[in-house]
C-alpha cells in the first residue's frame, strides 16, 4: 500500500494538496485493516488520515486526506456553501466524509462535490456542476473553469512532487520520511 501511498497521494504528503483518493486491490480484508491501522498509526503524528470510502469484496477506494487542511476547506464560505445545498448538515471532517462515502455508495459514482474533499478550488467545483463537466478552460488534475494560470502551476508542482517522492521512494526513503509534519 505504501507504493499507492506514493503513486496517488505524493502532494498529499508533501502538505502540499488536501487530500487524494485510490483504489487499492486487497488480499484479505483482514489485510486491509491491518495496512489501514499501521499507516494511520504512523501517519497521525503527521497530520495524515486514511480511511475507505468504499469497498468491494476485493477493493477499497481509500481517501488520504489531512484534517486540519480539511477542516479548512470546507468551512470556506464558497465550499460550506455548495456542500449545505447538497444536504451535508455538519462540515465537521469525519461526518462530512461519512456523508459523502453515503453519497457514493448509493449511487456507485463519484458526487460533483467531492473535488471539495480533494482541495480544488470551490469556483472550479461549482463550475463543473453548471456545466456538466464541459467547456472548461482546462483540464488536469480537475477542470478548471476559473483560474487558469493557477491551476496549470498547481498541476505541474504536484506532478514535479510525485516524480521526487517516486525517486526518493525508489532509494530508499520510507513514506514515514518523505511525510511532512503538520
Amino acid at each position: 500500500m505504501e507504493q499507492y501511498l506514493i503513486n496517488h497521494c505524493a502532494p498529499t504528503l508533501a502538505s502540499l494538496k488536501t487530500a487524494n483518493l485510490f483504489n487499492y486491490s486487497f488480499a484479505s480484508e483482514a489485510e486491509l485493516h491491518a495496512q489501514l491501522l499501521r499507516l494511520n498509526d504512523m501517519l497521525a503524528i503527521k497530520g495524515v488520515s486514511l480511511t475507505v470510502i468504499r469497498k468491494t469484496t476485493s477493493s477499497a477506494l481509500i481517501y488520504v486526506y489531512r484534517k486540519k487542511k480539511l477542516a479548512r476547506d470546507l468551512a470556506s464560505k464558497p465550499a460550506a456553501c455548495i456542500l449545505k445545498k447538497l444536504g451535508y448538515d455538519d462540515l465537521s471532517p469525519e461526518s462530512a466524509i461519512a456523508h459523502l462515502a453515503k453519497r457514493i455508495n448509493r449511487t456507485g459514482e463519484f458526487p460533483h462535490e467531492i473535488g471539495l474533499f480533494l482541495g480544488y478550488p470551490p469556483g472550479d467545483v461549482m463550475g463543473y456542476i453548471q456545466n456538466n463537466g464541459r467547456n472548461c478552460k482546462c483540464s488536469g488534475c480537475w477542470k478548471v473553469y476559473c483560474d487558469e494560470c493557477e491551476s496549470r502551476r498547481l498541476f505541474a508542482m504536484y506532478q514535479k512532487c510525485r516524480d521526487i517522492y517516486t525517486r526518493l521512494y525508489e532509494q530508499g526513503r520510507s513514506v514515514f520520511q518523505l511525510t511532512v509534519a503538520a
